[in-house]
């Protein structure tokens, strides 16, 4: 491979690990949030509220996987 291509790969691969990190669904979930913040946006209704919403019930699923997960 050539040194652009190594960088370019490195850079994907660090940008794929910044996103997804451990968990692939809060990545997931986070995208369908934004997107469900948009399709509210242009509706015209308000959409300050969803993103945050998602993320909080992402955060609070995510520690229970966690927690679950440690008591194996």
């Amino acid at each position: 491979m050539t040194g652009l291509g190594e960088r370019l790969r490195g850079f994907a691969a660090f940008w794929w690990d910044f996103v997804v990190g451990d968990d692939w669904r809060v990545a997931v979930g986070v995208v369908l949030a934004l997107a469900a913040t948009a399709a509210l946006v242009v509706t015209g209704l308000p959409a300050w509220w969803c993103t945050p919403a998602v993320v909080l019930v992402l955060l609070a699923l995510s520690v229970r996987r966690g927690m679950h997960d440690a008591q194996k």
